[in-house]
């Protein structure tokens, strides 16, 4: 660096020895003299060209820059109209100058020199270019230029040098030019001035319209965020942030007081730049693969040959295996290269500010070797002290300035990196294959979108250290050997050695990544299913047994993060030990290679100092390699999420024209289990059928003979081996997706809202009686996954949303399996039948009911996958197939006609069409209906005008407000627990204790005499500060240990509570609070507790104690500074209290506004079906984009923050820096040069440790937030006891199931009325008791209340004379059974699915799947009862689950049980089968069975008939049909009479 100046020096000496008669530099008038001053020639030249070479650099690039960033347009303003005329006015003075030189040497004979005439010139065309380039800004609506503040601030210093000059020394006096100067100096300060200032915001501009929207809210608010305007100035005195830095202080900041985002750092931006490199990586691996396969065509000739014979199907099987196994052998798409050029150019920029911070590091300890050899010289002139004192001061603001602005940028890349990644992943599992959905659940894939996208934005801070790292090495060593010579090879030698130590625990780190997200996968899947059946879980009492299944897996991932505390402590002992280490063999080496060799102050502290730049990148570099490691697992994860295979674009054909033409399609059950993989085809063959336009085809046959799988292949959603379906087309599936949203949204589904048809589809669907009950009509939110609605209504919103949409194909895959019987028909004549709404439309219609297929225009019949008979149903009739014995066996169970007379099949057939049309329209009501009310209530609220706050049922993520209570803090230290607190606090006093005594240690033996050219302690001055390094290295890894358990055991506390307290909590939780909360408290706040708060804790003591040994060191040295610290210390309290009011609650805004990213992820991911068959995608995608982007909008500002409060940060240990070289240059002959330089090197430390001080207090508030969140739950309403002890029940309680109700009530909130009351009745042991009525009647009530779901409002039951409103929750709900509507199956095992507890034995469990006929289906498993089911029991067909239910009540056979409409959903066959199976096994118990279709229970002992609330009716079927009352009229809407 010093050549290079040297080198500048002569070349400027050589020019001016040509333009004027005077060297550049004169060193004794420079230097070497006690009133310095520079030269003529370095003033009228150096000082006046460097602003001028600056611009003309700077220029093209900028205008270029602005010329494709056009950001609007500003009026001419005064303040641009002042710019423009200062800059003009400096034109006008550099070129009278110019002219005055002309005149000097036309009048006077005076040959000036030629510099007077140059250097004016440049000057003046500089002023003119900075004049033009004032105009250009305001036409592309820059309001605050960075250029050119950074222009004239340089322009004024090189002139303030002149102006000193001219002031102190005036040499031969020109009253021209002296004039002429003066008012230039006095224009240059006024044009800096302004360039200060800000304009107002450009017209056309999105600035504008955020400026509006904010000051609506807050006055303070800022108006932009646009980087144009964010200049280094703006960084320091930070306006806009301080504005609102200002606001947080005064008040908790709310979600109107930020900013909005930058178009560049939106989703819309980012997330295409992303995906569209990957595409090109994934073409060219393709690209690579298929070049590959053409050299190699003969090996797979045969296969290919074999798949064209086998035209029936028999050798797909063996091809499969080959698709399977090739992409093994090809090359993998590179991720992190697409990364690289999506974010690199950007990125970039960090590096070129990281290489100017990095060298600017070096300049410290240069200037404490002067300073240092200032105090041992007491000739040299006292103005040198001050001049170094003012050169650390500006270095250290500059490398400041500059650091801040490579955090700014690497920030917003890693914001805007994991912008890019959620919405890939978004993307993705919109398009991802059945197939390949299976291999990733919804844990894995959330863990994508919120733990690694989080890595690798927490990564891309530090990955600059990769190359800086070893650069600063570098460069240290290179200063360390100026100063000791060959010794530092010592210390490189260490350092060498300490390689591979780091790369063991890298690579152990990685194992224990992967195992770790392995465990973090498994429990957050485990936990998104118990959240998604909380309900069955409930009922069930399966608490437990899940909860301890979640505990497990937790335990697993404990156990990994135990480890890997252990390898952290050892990594952070060689990271301390390292630096010492270096340092100790560098001055062992040093003193005892030569007796000449004296450690005297300067080389020691120069030393130190350049050791302790050589700590950061030591110990930083371990952690970035570790971050890497885990970065690369998460890369890796990434990359195979989104390499999975993608649904085949061609397989369906978006045409006017509707039709099936042959077509084959394959669906690949994938099976997982610990040994092996076991593949299960199921193929649809020899679909060869032709569907006119206009048709109604119903689609009947068996379970599972893959009616679902034809509509699935008419969507698209199964691979197409060959043929292709056309046409566009609307789908209802056989279990209906209902978003969290209005009922009004759920129909429109983003369609034109279109009045007139809206109101004739919701009455076509039998709507209009639930728009009456719900509380504020088709504004009602509707819950998570409809919980607020009854399978009937779930299924009839399914199918209005369908028609509504107006398409040319239906897909109805069953629709009316869960409606009542006499609202089915009207659905079917009213919408899907010859005279609905679709009459005009193509529908293909999935069907168990044989009363519409004689409507019907054409009937498949579909046995295993393929269709063996087409036609009508006349034609059906007569051929004698499948088909007619199929209706032989289920024409029985059909309702009659109306008549009341038996009818034979044909008559049946025949008298279909006669149905009389029901005259109202009731639903089926299911158990778990949050909002339903009496039909008293529902008279009071329809005649209410609809208020949309009362249909509000979910509660939005709400961020705390204020400081973080004590009692969070005590709670984590609580679950930490005291003792091991207090160890780790001893260990870090002790460890800082050691390293300030060593430190002075070394101060005392650079002050040792110097006796005949040695220092005679050496040895022993060595070998204690050998032990004092060690003994450090000792503490650190006890603190480092100690911290690391000690954040385990919290970690495993509050996660044990927290599962625990929402376990513990009633429905009503579940169904107010939406499940993306709960799995972000789960997933990214326990990370948080788990990874982040012990190493911030860590971070935060050590910064303390950094600190509070650096000031104390610096007022031992010079109490002088012991003036200033009190105001400075004020100041930085003030900073740090003003910063962290903002920062923690931007942190809890961003916490909150990242849980609903996750609940729309998982509501996308369980409809992504439906989305994809309405073609909604974009939409959902730019839902998803703005959900990101409103999370970020709370992100942006914290990095802004963080930006202003370093800069301030800094500033204040610049100046505490700056005081002590001060008062050590007055108080240089009373200081020895040991104390002095010990204090400017820990005064150099300060900076950095101060601003990680108040950083890392920061981010112990802010992320103690992840604490509060969890413990959040501890003070919800809880269940009931599960149970009590001791239990006063026998143990075959109950023994006979008498059920005795009297004056029984409940109401579902405190603020409504009864739902029903004035229950009484008496139900003997062995009963069969049916429970039917209208919608709202209080069915689901009744059920809800006998399970506690819903505690009483008033009365009692009694079972067996036990009051259950005295027992445990989990003594009741073990001992009775209940087989729910919607049949709930969790990944894992058959067995456990059937038997969490282990309670019964294997013969037991196989018996109850022969009496619920599933022994066949289970034993043909390669696993049978070990039998892997996969999330949700996808891998199982509705039927089947529902079986594996009756199997369960089989397992309890207690004496009472409850069916809620458990054959709503499932076919006939089903039906017939859960029926019989009940009659047999359940003769001796209880039954109770919310009716949904009235012919099951016409041979029950007695129906209970509910009406608004209140028991109606309660009989024998046959005597309630004889008093034709309430009973009558229902079985007569049903065709029964």
């Amino acid at each position: 660096m010093s050549i290079t100046l040297l080198t500048i020096f002569i070349i400027l000496d050589n020019i001016n020895s040509a333009l004027i008669s005077e060297h550049t530099c004169d060193w004794n008038r420079t230097w070497h003299t006690a009133n310095p001053d520079l030269t003529q020639c370095f003033q009228n030249t150096v000082l006046v060209w460097l602003p001028c070479f600056y611009l003309w650099l700077c220029a093209p690039i900028y205008l270029l820059y602005l010329r494709r960033h056009d950001n609007g347009y500003i009026c001419m303003s005064h303040l641009n109209k002042a710019k423009t005329a200062v800059g003009f006015l400096l034109w006008i003075i550099c070129w009278a100058d110019v002219f005055y030189s002309f005149w000097e040497r036309s009048h006077d004979n005076v040959i000036s020199a030629p510099v007077h005439l140059v250097s004016p010139t440049l000057l003046g065309l500089t002023m003119l270019l900075s004049t033009l380039l004032i105009q250009y800004e305001r036409m592309k609506g820059v309001q605050s230029s960075g250029v050119m503040l950074i222009f004239w601030l340089l322009a004024l210093l090189c002139a303030t040098v002149t102006f000193r000059s001219k002031v102190l020394q005036p040499s031969t006096v020109c009253v021209w030019r002296y004039t002429t100067f003066f008012i230039y100096y006095t224009l240059l300060l006024v044009a800096f001035f302004l360039s200060c200032l800000l304009d107002q915001p450009p017209l056309f501009s999105n600035s504008v319209k955020d400026s509006v929207r904010l000051h609506t809210h807050c006055k303070s608010a800022p108006t932009s965020t646009s980087n144009l305007t964010v200049n280094a100035m703006s960084l320091f005195y930070g306006r806009w942030t301080g504005l609102m830095m200002v606001t947080g202080y005064k008040r908790p900041l709310v979600e109107n007081d930020l900013w909005s985002l930058n178009s560049e750092d939106r989703s819309h931006r980012v997330v295409p730049r992303l995906v569209n490199w990957w595409n090109k990586e994934c073409q060219k691996v393709k690209r690579s693969v298929f070049c590959t396969a053409a050299n190699q065509k003969t090996m797979y000739s045969p296969k290919q040959a074999s798949q064209n014979e086998g035209k029936d199907g028999s050798n797909v099987e063996e091809s499969e295996i080959l698709i399977i196994k090739a992409p093994k052998k090809t090359k993998e798409p590179s991720l992190l290269w697409a990364l690289c050029l999506t974010f690199g150019p950007y990125f970039l920029i960090s590096c070129l500010y990281k290489i100017i911070q990095d060298i600017l590091m070096f300049v410290g300890p240069e200037i404490l070797r002067l300073l240092i050899h200032f105090v041992n010289n007491s000739n040299t002139p006292s103005w040198q002290g001050f001049f170094y004192t003012a050169l650390l001061f500006i270095c250290t603001c500059v490398q400041s300035l500059i650091l801040q602005q490579y955090f700014h940028v690497c920030f917003v890349s890693g914001m805007r990196l994991r912008t890019a990644v959620i919405g890939a992943v978004y993307r993705k599992a919109l398009v991802i294959s059945n197939a390949a959905r299976r291999t990733s659940t919804v844990g894995e894939i959330v863990n994508l979108m919120s733990v690694d996208a989080q890595r690798f934005m927490d990564l891309i801070t530090y990955i600059n250290m990769v190359w800086s790292a070893p650069l600063q090495v570098v460069l240290a060593l290179y200063f360390l050997w100026q100063n000791l010579g060959p010794s530092v090879l010592a210390g490189v030698a260490v350092m060498i050695l300490m390689v591979p130590v780091n790369a063991v625990i890298a690579m152990k780190t990685k194992t224990y990544q992967v195992a770790q997200m392995k465990s973090k996968d498994n429990r957050i899947k485990l936990m998104n299913e118990m959240l998604n059946g909380i309900k069955v879980l409930k009922l069930y009492a399966w608490e437990l047994a899940f909860k301890d299944k979640v505990s497990e897996i937790r335990e697993k991932e404990l156990q990994v993060l135990k480890k890997a505390a252990y390898l952290g402590a050892i990594s952070t002992f060689t990271w301390v030990c390292a630096p010492f280490l270096v340092a100790l063999s560098t001055f062992s080496v040093y003193v005892m290679v030569d007796d000449r060799n004296v450690l005297d102050a300067q080389k020691a502290f120069v030393s130190l100092a350049l050791f302790n730049i050589l700590r950061f990148p030591l110990n930083m570099l371990p952690m970035v390699i570790s971050s890497i490691v885990q970065a690369s697992v998460s890369l890796k994860r990434l990359r195979v999420f989104l390499s999975h295979e993608e649904l085949q674009e061609d397989s369906v054909e978006r045409k006017g024209a509707a039709g099936l033409y042959t077509a084959t399609f394959n669906f690949t059950v994938c099976l997982k289990n610990w040994f092996h993989q076991v593949f299960v085809l199921f193929v649809l063959c020899r679909l060869n059928v032709l569907i006119p336009e206009g048709a109604l085809v119903a689609v009947v046959g068996h379970v599972g003979s893959g009616k679902s799988s034809l509509l699935s292949a008419l969507l698209g959603e199964m691979d197409k081996l060959e043929g292709s379906v056309a046409g566009s087309v609307a789908y209802v599936p056989q279990q209906a997706w209902i978003q969290n949203s209005t009922l009004k949204d759920n129909i429109v589904f983003g369609q034109e809202r279109k009045e007139a048809w809206y109101q004739r589809v919701v009455e076509a669907c039998a709507l209009q009686p639930d728009l009456e009950i719900l509380p504020a009509g088709d504004n009602t939110e509707i819950g998570e996954k409809g919980v607020n609605l009854s399978g009937g209504q779930k299924q009839r919103v399914s199918l209005a949303r369908a028609v509504y949409c107006d398409r040319l194909v239906y897909l109805l895959d069953d629709p009316l399996s869960a409606v009542d019987a006499h609202v089915g028909k009207h659905i079917f004549d009213q919408v899907i039948g010859p005279q609905g709404l679709l009459k005009d439309k193509t529908r293909v219609l999935v069907t168990h009911g044989l009363s519409y297929l004689p409507q019907t225009d054409l009937i498949l019949v579909m046995v295993e996958g393929e269709i063996t008979e087409v036609g009508s149903y006349k034609q059906l009739l007569e051929t004698e197939g499948a088909f007619a014995e199929f209706l032989r066996t289920y024409a029985a169970v059909e309702p009659t006609d109306n008549n009341g007379e038996e009818s034979s099949l044909c008559t049946h057939v025949t008298s279909v069409s006669s149905y009389p049309k029901a005259c109202t329209s009731f639903s089926c009501s299911s158990f778990q209906l949050t909002l339903k009310l009496s039909s008293f209530i529902q008279e009071k609220l329809s005649k209410k005008t609809t208020n949309t706050e009362a249909g509000k049922l979910t509660e939005a993520d709400k961020a705390s407000t204020g400081r973080v209570k004590l009692s969070v803090f005590r709670a984590y230290l609580k679950a930490i627990g005291v003792p091991l607190s207090c160890i780790s606090l001893l260990l870090f006093f002790t460890h800082h204790l050691l390293s300030l005594f060593s430190n002075y240690w070394l101060s005392l033996w650079t002050d040792d005499p110097v006796i005949n050219g040695t220092q005679p302690n050496r040895r022993m001055r060595l070998g204690v500060y050998g032990a004092l390094g060690l003994s450090q290295g000792v503490a650190v890894f006890g603190y480092s240990l100690a911290m690391s358990i000690g954040g385990i055991l919290a970690s495993r506390y509050l996660h044990q509570s927290m599962l625990y307290d929402v376990l513990r909590s009633p429905m009503s939780f579940f169904e107010r609070t939406p499940s993306g909360n709960l799995v972000n408290r789960f997933g990214k706040e326990i990370d948080t507790i788990d990874s982040v708060i012990p190493s911030i804790l860590k971070m935060f003591t050590g910064s303390l104690f950094n600190v509070l040994g650096a000031c104390l060191v610096i007022l031992i040295a010079t109490p002088w500074v012991a003036i200033i610290i009190p105001f400075l210390g004020l100041l930085y309290f003030f900073v740090q209290r003003f910063y962290v009011a903002s920062s923690r609650q931007l942190k809890r805004l961003e916490s909150v506004s990242r849980s609903p990213i996750y609940t729309h992820f998982n509501e996308t991911l369980l409809g992504a079906s439906v989305i994809r068959a309405f073609g909604e995608q974009e939409r959902f995608i730019h839902e998803s984009d703005r959900r990101v982007d409103h999370n970020q909008k709370a992100y942006y500002p914290s990095i802004v923050a963080n930006r202003w409060l370093a800069i301030r940060l800094e500033f204040v240990g610049n100046c505490i820096v700056s005081f002590a070289a001060l008062f050590a240059v007055i108080a240089r002959d009373s200081l020895s040069p040991g104390i002095m330089g010990l204090s400017i090197s820990y005064a150099l430390q300060l900076t950095a440790s101060l601003t990680w001080l108040v950083r890392m207090s920061s981010d112990v508030e802010t992320n103690i937030v992840a604490v509060e969140r969890v413990k959040e739950y501890s003070d919800t309403e809880k269940e009931a006891e599960w149970r009590h002890e001791p239990s006063g029940l026998n143990t075959g309680w109950p023994t006979v199931g008498c059920i005795d109700i009297q004056d029984f009530g409940l109401r579902y909130r405190h603020d409504m009325d009864l739902a029903i009351h004035n229950i009484t009745i008496h139900i003997n042991g062995g009963e069969k008791v049916g429970i039917v009525g209208r919608t709202g009647a209080g069915k689901s009530s009744l059920t809800l209340g006998l399970f506690r779901i819903i505690e009483a409002a008033e009365g009692h039951i009694f079972i067996d004379g036990v009051d259950i409103a005295k027992m445990g929750l989990h003594e009741l709900r073990s001992r009775i059974t209940i087989i729910p509507q919607d049949p709930v199956l969790f990944s894992g095992s058959l067995r456990m699915n059937l038997d969490p507890f282990d309670s019964y034995s294997d013969d037991e469990v196989w018996t109850a799947l022969e009496f619920s006929h599933l022994k066949d289906f289970v034993s043909g498993l390669p696993d049978k009862l070990n039998h892997e089911c996969s999330e949700g029991g996808e891998n199982l067909s509705v039927g089947q689950r529902q079986l594996l239910c009756l199997a369960r009540a089989l397992l309890r056979k207690s004496k009472v049980l409850v069916l809620d409409e458990a054959t709503a959903a499932v076919d006939m066959e089903t039906d017939n089968l859960i029926q019989s199976t009940i009659r047999s096994q359940f003769e001796d118990s209880t039954v109770l069975t919310i009716a949904h279709r009235l012919n099951t229970i016409m041979d029950y002992t007695r129906v209970l008939v509910l009406d608004k609330g209140e028991m109606a009716e309660f009989d024998s079927p046959s005597n309630l049909i004889a008093q034709r009352g309430a009973f009558y009229n229902m079985a007569k809407d049903s065709g029964l009479v």
